[in-house]
């Protein structure tokens, strides 16, 4: 298996990953974070995914995808911090005014979990960052201490998988989700 990861601006892709089954249903499609609540309250069914395809034929897209072969099997949210909610949040501190971005949704589809492509689409996620000008990149995952994480609530991704990819700790953050604290974690791109 090689894995490719690529910009997400192929809007059907990012909708087999994030989209709902039913286009009347009013899921994430990792909107939260990205818009203003009032906007991500107001849109609703068919018009989430619209906002999501015209993410996706902006520049820079919404973030990342992850392929094995034609297939797309993994899916990376990451932004400059100032386009997203984490640019107002309360509970994830900033540990300075660098114009850094944001990665805050790392996912694999099912049947394809535990196969590396998580680390994968955090890597990519870097690289596009990196090669949109970022001087770092931020997460906050969830720092689960080895314990088992609901697959369904780790879309932030977990500690060590950061770790991994070279991001160090940062900051504290008094965010809990699934029952896990999360941390600010960042890597430095500018070297």
């Amino acid at each position: 298996m090689t894995i490719a990861v690529r910009p997400a601006s192929v809007f059907e892709d990012v909708r087999t990953l994030v989209g709902p089954k039913s286009p009347e249903a009013n899921v994430c499609w990792c909107l939260s974070h990205r818009i203003p609540a009032k906007l991500n309250a107001e849109l609703r069914g068919p018009a989430r995914g619209e906002y999501v395809a015209g993410l996706c034929r902006a520049e820079p897209p919404p973030g990342v995808l992850a392929y094995d072969g034609d297939e797309p099997v993994g899916w990376a949210a990451v932004a400059p911090r100032a386009d997203t909610s984490f640019a107002r949040s309360r509970t994830i501190p900033h540990v300075d005014d660098s114009p850094v971005w944001s990665l805050w949704c790392v996912r694999v589809r099912p049947g394809h979990r535990g196969q590396g492509i998580s680390h994968e689409l955090i890597a990519g996620a870097v690289e596009f960052a990196r090669a949109h000008g970022a001087p770092a990149i931020e997460a906050s995952p969830l720092d689960s201490g080895g314990a088992k994480v609901d697959t369904t609530m780790a879309y932030p991704g977990v500690r060590k998988n950061f770790e991994r990819a070279g991001f160090t700790h940062a900051a504290g953050t008094t965010s809990v989700l699934a029952g896990h604290p999360r941390v600010l974690m960042r890597l430095d791109l500018r070297g």
